[in-house]
């Protein structure tokens, strides 16, 4: 098992985050919201609250985007490489984004999984949220050149 400490993502981190996006099945990736320069934004509009898992070769190995609206959190793209899972991490970096979260007085989280994801579906039970039965989520598309590919 290899050493991993918790990282502020920075947008210097970008390309080994999305090299790790890239390696997760199912995971899907928007073309304009997930671009180096998408990224970039969201980590100016949430300063401090996204968060990356590094091995002791300083690769990334997981990561959180992680922001609010000043009323709710939201957590996006929760992902651990396959070869680290099951060792902590992604709860160690939830964690971290809570304490965040906490910090800019944000009282309630939430976060998109979804149905066919098992394994982060087992991920979100097992740390203790909550499946919302009590809902619909909406979407309304406001830029159709927003595509999102899925990784096979």
């Amino acid at each position: 098992m290899s050493t991993v400490t918790i990282h502020k993502m920075t947008i210097d981190d970008y390309d080994g985050l999305k090299a790790l996006w890239m390696t997760i099945h199912g995971f899907g990736i928007r073309s304009i919201d997930d671009s180096k320069e998408g990224v970039e934004r969201f980590l100016k509009r949430n300063p401090g609250i996204s968060v990356v898992a590094k091995d002791e070769n300083g690769r990334i190995v997981g990561g959180i985007l992680c922001g609010h609206d000043g009323r709710r959190g939201c957590l996006y793209h929760v992902c651990v490489a396959e070869s680290h899972r099951r060792q902590g991490i992604g709860k160690s970096m939830v964690v971290e984004c809570m304490k965040a979260l906490k910090d800019e007085h944000i009282n309630k989280v939430s976060l998109i999984a979804f149905t066919k994801n098992d394994i982060g579906n087992a991920f979100w039970n097992c740390i203790g949220w909550t499946e919302r039965e009590d809902l619909n989520y909406y979407d309304f598309v406001l830029n159709e050149e927003n595509i999102t590919a899925f990784n096979k």
